[in-house]
Formats: C-alpha cells, structure tokens, sequence
C-alpha cells in the first residue's frame, strides 16, 4: 500500500483499452477510499481490459473497494466477474501503530479493523454488485480449495515476507497461460516500500513462466507465458 516512489515512466498499453472505463465509473474510482493511485488504478483498469483468456478475475486483498471498481469495471466489460478476496481485518501494515492505519475503520465491538462496510457501499454505490463478488476470508484456504483457471489476478493482499510469498504460491498456479498477473506496490529501489511484493515480482521473472507486458509506478502486470512459478 505504500505509494512513496511513483513513477509512471515505462508504462506499455500493448494490448490495453486505455479510454473505455465509463468517466463516471472512473470519477468514483478515482475519489474511493484507499492507496491506489488513480494513475495506477487506470493502468491496472486497462491491463483487466486487455486480458485475452476466458475465465474470471480474482484479487487479493480489496481494502475498502477502490481497486474492485477498476477491476469491476473491466470485468463487466469483458462479460466476466471479479472475485474479490479479502479477511477485511487489515493487513500488517494498516494495524495500529502503522503508517496506514487509519483508526475509524476499527470495530470498536471486538477492537478490530473492520473494512468490509465500506467496501460493500463502494460496491453497492457504483452499480457492481452483479459483477464483484465478495469473498471474505483468508487467501491460503480459499486458494487450496480453487478449482477455476484465472484470466487475471491481481495480488495486492499482507505485504509482509510469509503472506506475499504465500498468495504467490497458492494463487500463481491459477493462472492459465496466456492469462495475465498485476503485483502492487513493486519497490526496485528499499528506499522506495517494501521489499515482499518485489520479491515475488522477481520469482515470477526468474521463472520464466512470465513476461512483463507492462508497468505503472508500482503496478507491474505481467503474463503467463508457460508452466510454472
């Protein structure tokens, strides 16, 4: 989630609708709750779009729903659905105590955090509740018991070492060939974030099971070229 180190050089729309998002959808989007940056959000939008593969998006870890809406969107679009997974108690990092913390998202009752209102009435109030499915629960058990090739993933769930290697090897294999990948918050550079989402970025490249296709500050989307993690 940290946005430090944006930069947008680089950024490749092969294959990508870059001006089919509804400006009205994409208002909404932009102005949501959450960390993505609206210049991320579009290129993630637009990676969704390009996708060529049948099957169904799926992102891990969805917040309070700004990222669901620029997948939402182009998963409408491409007459498909986003399955948005999330525990909603907060990742490491947005827990008391750090940086993106933010307190009223607490459930004072049980002295949690508690994201999954919001993300309901960011759904609910952009007019996909037909297309984004809620999946509330842990990454690990919901990907052991998958069954359908995905034709995008989007990886933006606990950006610790354990729960970022773990989404990558529980939800990778999902990934049909020919079917594409975003990591958030890739950070070449320590000083920029944190290292996980870059680790498993680099594990997706050095396997040569991916290619890079394109890149937007932090968002790196990739594609599945053969077998492999």
């Amino acid at each position: 989630m940290d946005t430090a180190g944006t930069d947008t050089a680089g950024t490749d729309t092969a294959g990508m609708d870059t001006a089919g998002m509804d400006p009205e959808l994409k208002a909404y989007a932009d102005a949501a709750r959450g960390f993505m940056p609206v210049d991320e959000g579009a290129a993630l939008y637009e990676a969704a779009m390009g996708v060529t593969t049948p099957g169904p998006f799926l992102e891990v870890g969805s917040y309070c729903g700004k990222s669901s809406i620029y997948l939402g969107a182009a998963a409408r679009s491409r007459d498909t659905v986003l399955f948005a997974l999330d525990h909603h108690r907060g990742s490491e990092e947005n827990q008391a105590g750090w940086e993106y913390h933010e307190p009223d998202l607490v459930d004072p009752a049980v002295n949690k955090m508690d994201t999954l209102p919001i993300f309901r009435r960011t759904v609910h109030d952009a007019g996909l509740e037909g297309v984004v499915i809620a999946l509330v629960g842990q990454s690990i058990p919901v990907a052991e018991n998958w069954g359908m090739p995905l034709a995008f993933l989007f990886i933006d769930g606990g950006h610790g070492a354990e729960p970022a290697h773990a989404d990558y090897e529980h939800w990778m294999p999902h990934v049909a060939v020919g079917s594409r990948v975003a990591i958030h918050d890739v950070f070449p550079n320590p000083a920029d974030g944190g290292r996980p989402p870059f680790e498993i970025y680099t594990r997706a490249m050095e396997s040569g099971a991916f290619r890079e296709i394109g890149h937007t500050g932090s968002l790196r989307v990739l594609e599945r070229t053969g077998p492999g993690i």
